[in-house]
């Protein structure tokens, strides 16, 4: 049985104080390796077509990793994931709008 999203956080931020990380890194620094890891996940995604499972597990640990920088930027700024996750379904549970040829989601302007 996989463990729980919060278990995972935790030892997320114990890996990141064990390497000082945590205090010492800050939320930009986090957003920038979070910018790192999404272009590597880009670059997975854009040659999946060629390869699919080898960059289906590139894409994997790319996803993987993104969460964990948003883990450990989300704790510098005295926050979580979660909270973060249900501030930004709040806003959008009641949102409309359409989707796109591309399969982008645009929503209704207000």
């Amino acid at each position: 049985m996989s463990e729980s999203f919060q278990t995972l956080e935790l030892k997320v931020l114990r890996w990141a104080e064990a390497r000082k990380i945590i205090p010492n890194s800050n939320p930009l620094a986090q957003a920038i390796k979070t910018l790192e890891e999404v272009s590597e996940l880009l670059t997975a995604l854009n040659k999946c077509s060629v390869d699919r499972e080898w960059f289906q597990d590139e894409a994997r640990d790319a996803y993987g990793d993104i969460l964990v920088t948003l883990i450990i930027g989300a704790d510098l700024l005295g926050t979580d994931l979660r909270s973060c996750l249900d501030d930004a379904y709040e806003m959008i549970k009641d949102r409309k709008g359409y989707l796109t040829s591309d399969g982008i989601f645009v929503k209704e302007e207000e």
